[in-house]
């Protein structure tokens, strides 16, 4: 390879990585921010409190620290020409490809079973870990729940029954506020000879956050595709990079053998 083409893959190779790294450090940061400010027991915004390590803050800081560290033997392996640093810089990006292709096929092969599983999580969720007591604080359990009952106009799981004598309010017959189409303080509760029930939205959250993923499919397939196309680039120009160094390193040993000799 031409020292103009090799020396332009290099520039555009590090390039990315550090632009990787920075968006990285962000993620790392916004990960460490959610997660001293707000200490909640089971995390911050997630649905599925008896998983922690599923919550918002952790699956940041996760993604965070694996992209910066992919990031940074990238950088430093095409900087320092290091082929040992390129090779790692390969090998990880090899096994984060191999990783998302497993986690979708096992996904699509048992997507049935995934939403089951995931609607038994959430009923869980809401019959023994919500509390009402921080429904207003932003990042709880609550506030996730009451956020997502507003926006998608919806109630419970599969219906507003779901919230029936949960551990919050045990041997009540009541729902959350924000399951209310008119809200007001109290609007969940149920009294003795009252059709609150119809002020209650009727559809549960599960079809409705299932449309709401379906609708924004093209979205996904976009980022997929733009991942998948650094991935490739990365690949491609780690392998050039590598052995266009291991070349230049084995012709100067040559010469310098050849110099010497003679």
């Amino acid at each position: 390879m031409g020292r103009t083409g090799y020396t332009c893959i290099r520039h555009v190779f590090c390039s990315l990585n550090v632009l990787i790294w920075l968006c990285a450090c962000g993620m790392l940061g916004a990960g460490l921010w959610m997660r001293l400010n707000y200490p909640y027991e089971h995390g911050y915004g997630t649905l599925v409190p008896q998983y922690p390590y599923a919550s918002s803050d952790i699956v940041v800081l996760a993604i965070g620290c694996l992209t910066f560290l992919v990031a940074f033997f990238g950088c430093c392996g095409a900087w320092f020409q290091s082929r040992c640093l390129l090779i790692t810089y390969f090998s990880l990006v090899i096994l984060v490809f191999l990783a998302e292709f497993m986690l979708g096929s096992l996904a699509f092969i048992f997507k049935d079973q995934v939403g089951i599983t995931m609607k038994e999580q959430l009923y869980n969720g809401i019959q023994e870990h919500y509390s009402d007591e921080n429904v207003h604080e932003s990042g709880t359990f609550a506030n996730f729940w009451d956020y997502i009952q507003s926006t998608f106009q919806c109630c419970g799981v599969d219906k507003y029954n779901d919230w029936y004598n949960i551990k919050a309010w045990p041997r009540e017959e009541r729902v959350p506020d924000s399951c209310c189409r008119v809200r007001e303080r109290y609007c969940g509760k149920q009294y003795e000879n009252d059709d609150r029930q119809l002020n209650w939205y009727q559809d549960g959250c599960s079809a409705a956050i299932q449309m709401w993923l379906v609708q924004r499919l093209h979205f996904v397939g976009s980022v997929g595709l733009a991942i998948g196309f650094v991935q490739l680039f990365g690949l491609i120009a780690s392998m050039i990079l590598f052995c266009t160094v291991r070349h230049k390193r084995s012709t100067h040993t040559y010469k310098s053998y050849d110099t010497t000799t003679t």
